[in-house]
């Protein structure tokens, strides 16, 4: 339902951008990054730490501000919504608990992996991600990851998941390559 409401508004909004360009945006609004922003905003992990039962305090304050658990809070609510009402009665407030990522992917550039892949390919250069650290507790990791291209670290990033240092890995090395939008 999200990703088909997403798509809708997108499609309608913005008839002269390409496939390419609204299925990058789509992805992006409908992330589990951006489904936990929206939870957040709608207060999601406050409902879930009053509301749930039958767990200790310090779990249920650390579930509740977990983002991947509030990614799927979000996700259980907009299909109990889907069920109990139907897709043409929820797909405007869908529409508008995402606004602000929709506004978001389309004024920020979102997917550096992604553009990083694509500039290689038209190189016939393959692209690699190694993990070269992780660190901390299972519920709170950090990552350092590296970017190789052609046996040569092109960029390294850290972040809260595998994803995210890639994502900041790849941004290096676009800057690095002079393809990135910091060169345009």
């Amino acid at each position: 339902m999200l990703e088909l409401a997403v798509a809708h508004v997108l499609y309608d909004r913005y008839p002269d951008f390409s496939e390419g360009r609204l299925a990058k945006i789509r992805s992006h609004v409908v992330s589990r990054a951006s489904c936990a922003v929206v939870a957040r905003e709608l207060d999601l992990g406050a409902t879930l730490a009053e509301r749930a039962q039958g767990l200790p305090e310090d779990e249920l304050k650390r579930l509740s501000r977990n983002r991947n658990v509030l990614a799927a809070l979000l996700e259980a609510a907009l299909a109990a919504l889907f069920l109990e009402h139907g897709f043409a009665k929820i797909e405007s407030a869908i529409v508008g608990a995402f606004s602000s990522r929709i506004e978001y992917a389309l004024t920020s550039f979102v997917d550096h992996k992604t553009e990083l892949q694509e500039a290689l390919a038209r190189e016939g250069k393959p692209v690699a991600y190694v993990v070269l650290d992780a660190e901390g507790p299972p519920h709170d990791r950090r990552f350092t990851c590296a970017v190789v291209v052609g046996g040569e670290e092109l960029g390294v990033g850290f972040g809260r998941s595998k994803k995210a240092a890639e994502q900041e890995a790849a941004q290096q090395a676009l800057e690095r390559l002079g393809i990135g939008p910091a060169s345009a």
